[in-house]
């Protein structure tokens, strides 16, 4: 069996990030590996309306350090409060790939989302980083869960 010394947990900061971060922190705790949270900011280019908007590198600074508090919270509350917590941004999937490569990660853990409809033609983060991925990668179920009738 293989043996996971290094844990990438990669959240959006959503309510399901808790959920899948408390199943990442037994997992690492069993494999006694350590955790590194990562959460990616992808700036969607805003064309400016007026003088009165704040520049945008001021916004999106601004944005980077809410996250960081967020992650470092995100952290404490899963007694983490050693983790490393890594706020990047770019590409998500690019991102996600880029950390596990640096890091040496063994093991990316994220959530997935299901998906209905059109959306199945889409080529979403867990399917490019699955792919791309230098380590094993782990999707945990993402939202409610599905009552079993």
């Amino acid at each position: 069996m293989t043996v996971y010394h290094r844990i990438l947990l990669v959240v959006d900061l959503t309510d399901d990030s808790l959920a899948i971060g408390r199943k990442a922190r037994a997992l690492a705790a069993a494999m006694d590996a350590e955790v590194e949270l990562l959460h990616v900011v992808e700036f969607v280019p805003v064309e400016p309306m007026g003088e009165t908007l704040m520049p945008s590198v001021q916004i999106e600074e601004e944005l980077l350090e809410r996250a960081r508090q967020r992650l470092a919270a995100l952290a404490t509350e899963l007694g983490l409060p050693g983790a490393a917590c890594r706020v990047e941004s770019g590409n998500v999937k690019s991102e996600i790939v880029r950390a596990a490569r640096e890091r040496k990660a063994d093991l990316i853990v994220l959530g997935s989302r299901e998906r209905h409809g059109l959306s199945i033609l889409v080529n979403l983060t867990e399917d490019t980083v699955l792919h791309a991925a230098p380590c094993d990668v782990l999707a945990m179920r993402a939202g409610r869960p599905r009552s079993v009738e």
